[in-house]
């Protein structure tokens, strides 16, 4: 036998034509010749064309003839033409092999009539273990210990295996890689046989039918019976021998029945396809009328349908096998081609599939819609090809209503999904108001698997930017204007096709259509609702960004607060604004306690509506509001303080005669010097390191947005930064306490000094009064009048007595009247002298 692998095809080809004709090598020239040409050719029979059919036939002719060593030599020379890949037409050689040997006086197509005229069933690309050119004995002694052993199926004539195959996907609308497992096999491939000893006689068939008849005992089921019962169990039907039994749920033969243990095993593995087939048609009979279920409830079960049609379509070939059987009876052969280990090998992966379907099915109950396309795709990350091609197929005809609710929605904003069956909800109950806020939302279990989160924002904001431009902006430009229209997912083809691509194609559609939805969103609302000034009007109004604006209102009276807006609106750079911003600027007063100023009641206010409002939400509009009147605090602190300090400087001078309150005045302006420090610092943070860097990351973030969602975000972000940053927040009450009670002091302190000074300025007040009446009182002394009117005497006598009574000139020294008279008389008196 080693010798054989050395030879040429050719060669052994000869070698087969003398052993199946008895002639030696020059006899059987003619017929050599004639099988070259035939090989090289594409001569197609009307017959089947099967390579295990007729290399049976060609062995039980031998065995017929009782030339058992020459049976065993064609199949190892068999065997070994199989391993060459030379010749492409090996039935042919075959068929003419038989031919040529067969006798030209009986009927040429007997043998092939006992196979049915049917559909076309590759198997193309599975290769299986072993090879059933054997006896159905050894080749299940093979698939007991390697596994499932493909067993040959005959073709539909005229046409090659593959193009068959091919012909009948095409016809009922599938793609072929998903239909071929419902296929008996049509070969078996030589590379993935296992090779058998080269020195193994084959039992024959004949001889084995013949020791089965003989091993039967009396009353015992027959084979063909079971095999019967066992097509009719494959599709959920109670044959005569094996029945459903309801309390455990399976197929069971009859306790009855006498049948040997290896066959009741056998049919019991085998019934296992009709219960797997009822636990599918049972879902798909309860979900199919079930319009709560959904389009993509409908979609998966017509494809479950569909891979029942194609196991029926299996089904059917066998039955036409058995009817033909039938029909030829014992004439044709002497055992019949459908046997249970047969069915055992021919079914299993079909059983594999109805496997496949029948956990699909458990693991998909009580699911719809999004969710249930992500279990669907759950099951297509395994390593057997073939059954991630079947559930890439369910997955196609399953995600095919929710690519074309996508595409919907982001092609037209159109949301109907009456089965709440999309991954985007719809709130029809929310106004147009809060359309963009709260209408629209993830229903993120409804989100498939196969999407990723950002794909699934990105096409709520698209659909959701489209209705925001219809119903809030009003804003009637057509959606293909907007973004190029795609085409759509017309068939389940094409939905597999885009799912196939997720990260490309798939992508790329979403991508295009949200850049194009949102910059023309942006653009509009830039351009014709002024969304950036509205952003830097708040930031110069209600933010106390606008420095002279602020600065006008000096000492506001609560009677004239109305008043004051307009007065700073026409005094500052504010009146250049634009009139859509400065109309909505307006006054609120705050609730009014006994004792408040201005200063207490007062707050700016900023109305918002339409549009905007979406980005300067009431919730926004509050945390304003917060910050505003913390930074008004913050102010009045300011001009308490250089009030605090004008009335130092004012009053430095005028308490300088009094030095009993030189301690107390420089205590206060130690204290109004460390408050102003304090509030100075409070006010460079606030303004620049809060105010002003989340003012620049704010606008930055701004100018980069890509869509709204982006600006809203970036605004929250900013309002909870100063709100935080500004101790606003709750994390920060103790501190703001802490805060507002430093404020306080300053309020006081301002009251407590204004009232120190008022004293101050009363005592001063009262002490020059006292001052001037104890001039005004010495001013009118008797004793100086006396001594005037006795200076003013004629009698020297009276005026020398003024001199002796003011001897210590005290009275001269207070009145300038004496001083000279008083003078003129001493110096009389000395010249006398």
């Amino acid at each position: 036998m080693a010798t054989l692998d050395q030879k040429s095809p050719n060669v052994l080809l000869q070698s087969l034509c003398c052993r199946i004709t008895g002639k030696s090598e020059a006899e059987v020239a003619h017929q050599f010749q004639y099988a070259v040409r035939v090989i090289g050719s594409n001569y197609a029979p009307t017959i089947e064309r099967d390579e295990f059919l007729v290399s049976e036939k060609i062995k039980k002719e031998l065995m017929k003839q009782r030339r058992e060593p020459d049976a065993a030599l064609f199949s190892e020379l068999h065997r070994k033409l199989q391993t060459q890949s030379v010749l492409k037409h090996r039935w042919s050689v075959l068929y003419l092999l038989l031919s040529l040997a067969e006798d030209p006086r009986k009927p040429s197509g007997r043998f092939y009539c006992t196979r049915p005229q049917s559909l076309a069933l590759g198997y193309s690309e599975r290769t299986l273990s072993a090879s059933l050119g054997t006896s159905g004995i050894s080749s299940l002694g093979v698939y007991t210990l390697n596994g499932p052993t493909p067993t040959p199926q005959s073709l539909l004539a005229g046409q090659p295996p593959q193009s068959a195959a091919a012909a009948v996907a095409t016809a009922a609308g599938q793609p072929l890689g998903s239909r071929l497992a419902w296929t008996l096999p049509t070969n078996c491939s030589p590379s993935s046989a296992v090779a058998a000893p080269t020195t193994r006689l084959p039992l024959g068939p004949s001889l084995a039918s013949i020791k089965v008849v003989r091993a039967r005992r009396e009353g015992e089921v027959s084979e063909a019976a079971l095999v019967r019962d066992i097509l009719y169990v494959f599709q959920g039907i109670d044959g005569k021998f094996i029945k459903l039994s309801a309390q455990d749920n399976c197929y069971k033969i009859d306790s009855k029945v006498v049948l040997c243990k290896s066959l009741r095993d056998t049919c019991s593995r085998l019934a296992e396809l009709g219960w797997l087939h009822n636990k599918v048609r049972k879902y798909t009979d309860a979900r199919s009328l079930d319009r709560a279920f959904g389009l993509v409830g409908q979609s998966f079960c017509a494809s479950l349908h569909q891979e029942l049609k194609e196991y029926y379509r299996l089904l059917s070939v066998l039955h036409s096998q058995l009817q033909v059987e039938d029909d030829q009876g014992m004439n044709m052969c002497t055992e019949s081609s459908l046997t249970l280990r047969r069915l055992l090998v021919w079914m299993y992966d079909p059983k594999v599939r109805l496997k496949t379907l029948a956990a699909l099915v458990d693991f998909c109950q009580g699911r719809k819609g999004g969710e249930l396309a992500s279990a669907v795709h759950s099951y297509g990350k395994t390593g057997d090809p073939q059954m991630r091609a079947l559930v890439q197929h369910i997955l196609s005809l399953v995600s095919h209503p929710i690519i074309n609710f996508l595409y919907r929605w982001i092609y037209d904003g159109e949301l109907e999904d009456t089965y709440h069956e999309f991954f985007v909800a719809s709130d029809p109950n929310v106004k147009a108001d809060r359309l963009w806020h709260d209408k629209y939302s993830l229903r993120k279990s409804m989100i498939p698997s196969f999407f990723t989160m950002d794909q699934a924002r990105k096409v709520l904001l698209i659909g959701k930017s489209i209705n925001f431009l219809h119903q809030v902006c009003h804003d009637r430009t057509p959606p293909g204007k907007i973004t190029p229209v795609s085409k759509s997912a017309d068939t389940p083809k094409d939905a597999a096709e885009l799912l196939s691509d997720l990260e490309g194609a798939f992508q790329e559609k979403i991508d295009v259509a949200y850049f194009d939805t949102s910059k023309y969103l942006l653009d509009v609302l830039n351009r014709n609702y002024l969304l950036l000034e509205h952003l830097q009007a708040m930031r110069r109004y209600l933010l106390l960004g606008q420095g002279d604006f602020i600065r006008t209102p000096h000492g506001p009276a609560q009677h004239n607060l109305t008043g004051i807006l307009e007065t700073a609106v026409r005094a500052t750079n504010a009146q250049f604004d634009n009139a859509e911003i400065l109309k909505r600027l307006d006054v609120r007063l705050l609730e009014v306690s006994p004792g408040d100023t201005g200063w207490d009641v007062f707050s700016l206010d900023y109305h918002v509506d339409g549009p905007i409002a979406t980005v300067f939400t009431r919730e926004c509009m509050s945390h304003y509001l917060r910050v505003f009147n913390f930074l008004w605090r913050a102010k009045r602190m300011e001009y308490t303080l250089t009030d605090i300090w004008k009335g130092q400087m004012c009053n430095a001078k005028l308490l300088k005669t009094m030095p009993e309150l030189s301690g107390v005045l420089h205590q206060c302006h130690v204290l109004a010097a460390e408050m102003v420090h304090f509030i100075h610092q409070m006010q460079y943070y606030i303004t620049f390191e809060v105010l002003e860097c989340s003012w620049d990351e704010l606008w930055n973030k701004v100018q980069r947005a890509q869509d709204l969602d982006h600006i809203i975000a970036a605004h929250d972000v900013f309002l909870d930064s100063i709100i935080s940053r500004c101790l606003l927040d709750n994390n920060s009450r103790s501190l703001l306490n802490q805060l507002r009670a430093i404020f306080d002091q300053i309020i006081e302190f301002q009251s407590a000094q204004d009232s120190l000074y008022r004293s101050a300025l009363e005592e001063l007040s009262l002490r020059l009064q006292y001052e001037k009446g104890k001039q005004q009182r010495a001013e009118e002394s008797i004793v100086q009048h006396f001594l005037v009117l006795l200076m003013t005497s004629s009698d020297e006598s009276l005026r020398f007595l003024s001199f002796r009574l003011d001897f210590t000139e005290h009275y001269r020294a207070r009145e300038p009247r004496l001083r000279a008279s008083l003078g003129a008389t001493r110096g009389r008196r000395l010249s006398n002298i």
